[in-house]
C-alpha cells in the first residue's frame, strides 16, 4: 500500500514539475523580436526621413528605450529623445548630411524585462544640407536597461524558482507518512 502512495504521489509531483516547466518555458524565451524598421533595412533613399523606427511584436517598456541614427561621418542624426509609439520605437531625424550609409541603433528593454539591442542600415544617395549632432561616440552607451526587472535574468529567476519547487514537492513527496516514523524515544526503548 506504501509503495502505491509512494507512486502516485511522485506522479503528481512529475506532472505539477512538467506543468510548472511549459509555463515558465515560453515566459523565459518571450525577448521582443524585430518586425519591421523605417528606413528598411539595406534600402536606399535620396532625401532624408522625417522619423527612424523599429517595430516589435510587442510593445516595448517605454524606460531606457533609445534609438540613434549614426552617419558615415561617425555623428548623430537623431534628433531628441526616442519615443514609443504603439509595438515601435520611434526618433525624430533633421535633414541629413553626407551620401553614405547610416545605422540606426536601438536598445529597448522588453515586456518580459530582458534588454534587446541590434543595428540596421540604409543608405542616403544623394547628400543633404543638414547638420550633425555630436560624435556618436561621445554619447556613450545607456547601461540603465540592466537594472530592469533582476538584470534581465528575471526568466532564469522563474526557472530556478520553479526548479526548487519541484525539488521541495518531490522531498515532501518521498518521505515515509507520520505513522511510519518511529519517534526518538521509541528508538531508545529498544
Amino acid at each position: 500500500m506504501r509503495a502505491l502512495v509512494t507512486s502516485t504521489r511522485a506522479v503528481i509531483v512529475s506532472v505539477a514539475a512538467v506543468l510548472t516547466l511549459l509555463i515558465a518555458a515560453p515566459v523565459a524565451s518571450a525577448h521582443s523580436q524585430v518586425t519591421g524598421y523605417s528606413p528598411a533595412d539595406g534600402s536606399s533613399l535620396d532625401t532624408s526621413p522625417a522619423t527612424a523606427s523599429v517595430s516589435f511584436n510587442e510593445v516595448p517598456q517605454s524606460q531606457f528605450a533609445t534609438l540613434n541614427v549614426v552617419g558615415p561621418d561617425g555623428n548623430l542624426w537623431s534628433k531628441g529623445d526616442a519615443r514609443i509609439e504603439g509595438q515601435s520605437v520611434v526618433v525624430d531625424v533633421g535633414e541629413l548630411g553626407p551620401a553614405g550609409e547610416y545605422t540606426l541603433a536601438y536598445r529597448i528593454t522588453s515586456a518580459d524585462g530582458h534588454p534587446v539591442s541590434g543595428t540596421s542600415t540604409f543608405t542616403l544617395t544623394q547628400a543633404g544640407t543638414g547638420t550633425p549632432g555630436a560624435s556618436a561616440d561621445a554619447s556613450g552607451s545607456s547601461d540603465e536597461s540592466e537594472s530592469s526587472f533582476l538584470g534581465g535574468y528575471g526568466p532564469v529567476a522563474l526557472i530556478v524558482v520553479a526548479v526548487l519547487a519541484f525539488a521541495g514537492a518531490l522531498a515532501l513527496a518521498l518521505r515515509k507518512p507520520k505513522s511510519q516514523r518511529t519517534s526518538k524515544s521509541q528508538r531508545t526503548a529498544k
